[in-house]
């Protein structure tokens, strides 16, 4: 029987020769304002993907799980704009009003005013 700790790493462990600590230093090498807006971007994405804007549309549509991924961004972008200033945020911030009108125009019940996802954050969202 061979012994467990001598087997190949599985799928998904890390890859041989990367330790906790090299990790470590290179997010740490990362600039805050690159962490913020890259999550941001991301976020944006997957509600894009999930309001059906992306190629295949239909297929991958929940406006639930979009109205998640719009509140969290709002979020994000509520509490980090300070930090990464106008340069980064201001196109963030339209990205963000783009996702929640399209929200808005893909639900078949729209929300009050003000309480659509991510409204906490920006107030309420209207037109183009």
């Amino acid at each position: 029987m061979s012994d467990p700790s001598q087997d190949s790493p599985a799928a998904g462990d890390s890859a041989p020769g990367a330790d906790f600590d090299t990790m470590t230093r290179d997010i740490a090498d990362v600039p805050a304002v690159e962490v913020i807006t890259t999550v941001a971007v991301h976020l944006m994405s997957a509600a894009a993907v999930n309001l059906g804007l992306a190629e295949g549309g239909e297929t991958h549509k929940d406006l639930d799980e979009a109205r998640k991924l719009i509140h969290a961004l709002a979020g994000l972008l509520d509490a980090g704009t300070t930090e990464i200033s106008s340069f980064h945020a201001a196109p963030l911030r339209d990205g963000l009003k783009s996702l929640q009108l399209a929200f808005r125009e893909a639900s078949t019940v729209p929300d009050e005013p003000g309480q659509g996802p991510g409204e906490k954050y920006t107030g309420a969202v209207f037109g183009r």
